[in-house]
């Protein structure tokens, strides 16, 4: 069953590609300017969520497509990923699967030599997990040599030379080991 949170994943990552999606039977036309926004999701795409899931918008589709968002809110439906793009599509639980993927009308797609589109991230908890799981990695090997930081993170181990890494608040210096098995 595909849960809001996949429906809504799937029409960000579609706008992001300029599909937009036909509301109120057919009579408006959505397609926010902006879907993602930092860590979040965009105030414009926020608002388009909104008016897709109202009552009121009547029958609303991903432009490319006949399931209506309403239909793929039930247990009916799972988004999965396209077996030719890759991109999140709409599947049956049960019975035949749509006629075809969003992208049939997308010129040059799949394009893998640009960013794909994606999901929001927030950096900071991104890089606080992947400096945790390679301490615990790190942790886990034997001695992995010493590392001359004011830092714990072990991500200095795999930089080559010695790095600077400036942000707004502070300075971070970063020293390589002389470990030879890294």
């Amino acid at each position: 069953m595909a849960t809001e949170a996949k429906i809504k994943q799937f029409l960000a990552y579609w706008f992001q590609l300029g599909k937009g999606v036909i509301i109120k039977n057919g009579q408006q036309f959505l397609r926010p300017p902006t879907v993602i926004k930092g860590d979040s999701y965009s105030q414009e795409f926020e608002e388009c969520w909104q008016q897709v899931t109202s009552p009121s918008a009547g029958d609303c589709y991903l432009e490319g497509t006949r399931e209506t968002i309403a239909e793929l809110l039930t247990s009916e439906w799972d988004i999965l990923a396209c077996s030719r793009c890759e991109m999140p599509v709409p599947l049956r639980s049960r019975g035949m699967p749509p006629e075809c993927c969003p992208c049939f009308d997308l010129p040059n797609w799949p394009d893998y030599d640009n960013p794909q589109p994606r999901s929001p991230v927030n950096s900071k908890s991104y890089l606080s997990n992947l400096c945790q799981q390679l301490t615990a990695r790190a942790s886990d090997e034997e001695e992995i040599g010493t590392l001359e930081s004011e830092f714990s993170c072990p991500l200095e181990v795999i930089l080559p030379q010695k790095t600077v890494i400036k942000t707004r608040t502070s300075e971070v210096r970063v020293f390589p080991t002389n470990n030879k098995n890294l």
